[in-house]
C-alpha cells in the first residue's frame, strides 16, 4: 500500500525542521517539527488536508507558547551583567545641556560622566536631575525626574 502524498509532505517537513534545528542548536524550529509530526500522524487517519494544516498550526503554536519561556529561562545563561547595567534606573545630574537635535548632553552618574540623550526629545538644562531609562551603545537615555513625578501624581488622582 503506497504512502499518501500528504503524509510524505509532512514527513519531509518534519525532516527539514529537524535539520534546521540541528544546524541552529537554539530551539528555533523544534515547535514546527512537533507540529509536523502530529500532522503526519493525523494524515494517516484523516484525508482532509485542511484538518492536517489546522493540527499543524495548533500544535506548533501550543508548543511555541508553552516551551519558549522555558527556552528563554534555561538557554540564555551566557548573559553577564556589566557595570553599565547598574546605571539603568539610577538618578543623575545633568552636567551639559541635553539637546538631541544638536547631539549634546552629559550626565554624571555615580561619579562618572556619561553621554546622554533625552528619551522624549525634550531639552534638559544643566543641574537638572534625571533618571536613566535605558542604555544604547555608550549613551544613557534619560527622563527628567520632575516629569516622572508629575506622571505618577496624575496617575494617582
Amino acid at each position: 500500500m503506497p504512502i499518501p502524498t500528504p503524509s510524505l509532505c509532512w514527513l519531509a517537513a518534519l525532516v527539514v525542521f529537524l535539520i534546521v534545528e540541528g544546524v541552529t542548536v537554539g530551539l528555533v524550529s523544534i515547535w514546527f517539527a512537533a507540529g509536523s509530526l502530529v500532522a503526519l500522524l493525523v494524515s494517516l487517519a484523516v484525508d482532509n488536508i485542511w484538518v492536517q494544516f489546522a493540527v499543524f498550526f495548533v500544535v506548533s503554536a501550543v508548543c511555541l507558547l508553552a516551551l519558549r519561556p522555558l527556552r528563554q529561562k534555561y538557554l540564555k545563561k551566557d548573559y553577564q551583567p556589566t557595570n553599565a547595567d547598574r546605571a539603568v534606573g539610577s538618578i543623575g545630574v545633568v552636567t551639559e545641556p541635553i539637546d538631541n537635535l544638536n547631539a549634546t548632553g552629559a550626565v554624571q552618574l555615580e561619579g562618572k560622566v556619561w553621554t546622554a540623550r533625552s528619551v522624549d526629545g525634550s531639552l534638559i538644562p544643566v543641574d537638572a536631575k534625571v533618571k536613566v531609562e535605558r542604555i544604547e551603545g555608550v549613551k544613557v537615555l534619560v527622563r527628567p525626574v520632575q516629569s516622572i513625578a508629575a506622571g505618577q501624581d496624575m496617575s494617582q488622582t
